[in-house]
């Protein structure tokens, strides 16, 4: 078994191909956790977790969205959470590169959203992009608040963030940018990080690895992230698999 533990099966941009692809995830056996980012988007994942029985959800909003959030979105959350296949809230978190939402606004819902994950006993899945500093400050903030570990997706951050974000107990997720000729920096990382802190990752339909790239990402290519995270690391492919997988059902308290 292998698990992607980031994907977005419900975007628009596989819509044509989502059976197609559902189907493959049942019958290699594989397990996802498709991950949210707006309470529309929350709802469709948990629709499609409790239609798949390999497919499991996060529900909560991303810093894109973080304009949108208020008090309903909260209890709505909440009372999604009680699923028993909504196994995180995410992906939350800061992004100053797109800036789509104030940054203000973006810090406050971060935090929300924290409080609202460790209220309910469940890990968080973390989109940090170009806000490293600030994001580490509200960790040091909310420390008390981060009782059930998360993971920071997609981490592209330097060897000294990721010996702090560890110090914290997170995991690390990882996808097809391992494979892109312009990564020796997060190959370096990858290295160093242990692999039982280590999530993989697709973040489908986006950042398809090498030989795909180009193409539409989807759910099976995570084995090829298994792949260079092998050769990196001097280990098998299955060991990278096994040891990814124990990481993301032990994370996400998924039983099988």
């Amino acid at each position: 078994m292998i698990i992607d533990s980031h994907c977005h099966i419900y975007d628009q941009k596989i819509s044509e191909i989502k059976e197609d692809i559902l189907k493959n995830i049942e019958n290699n056996n594989q397990l996802c956790v498709c991950n949210a980012d707006c309470v529309e988007t929350s709802k469709k994942c948990v629709d499609l977790a409790n239609n798949n029985k390999n497919v499991y959800a996060t529900v909560g909003i991303h810093p894109h969205e973080a304009e949108s959030f208020d008090e309903k979105t909260i209890k709505t959350l909440e009372e999604m959470s009680k699923n028993e296949k909504v196994v995180a809230i995410g992906e939350i978190g800061l992004d100053y590169y797109y800036d789509f939402s104030p940054r203000e606004i973006q810090k406050e819902v971060l935090k929300e959203q924290i409080i609202l994950a460790n209220k309910l006993q469940k890990p968080c899945v973390y989109h940090v992009r170009e806000a490293t500093e600030d994001f580490l400050t509200i960790l040091k903030e909310m420390a008390q608040y981060l009782n059930f570990s998360g993971v920071i997706h997609s981490f592209s951050g330097s060897i000294e963030t990721a010996k702090i974000l560890l110090n914290y107990g997170f995991y690390l997720g990882f996808n097809g940018i391992v494979t892109f000729k312009n990564a020796n920096k997060i190959l370096d990382v990858v290295k160093f990080v242990p692999l039982d802190k280590i999530l993989i990752e697709t973040d489908c339909p986006y950042l398809t690895p090498v030989p795909y790239r180009g193409q539409v990402n989807r759910p099976e290519y995570v084995e090829l992230v298994a792949e260079k995270i092998a050769e990196i690391k001097g280990l098998t492919k299955q060991e990278v698999i096994d040891v990814t997988t124990n990481n993301a059902l032990n994370l996400f308290k998924i039983k099988r």
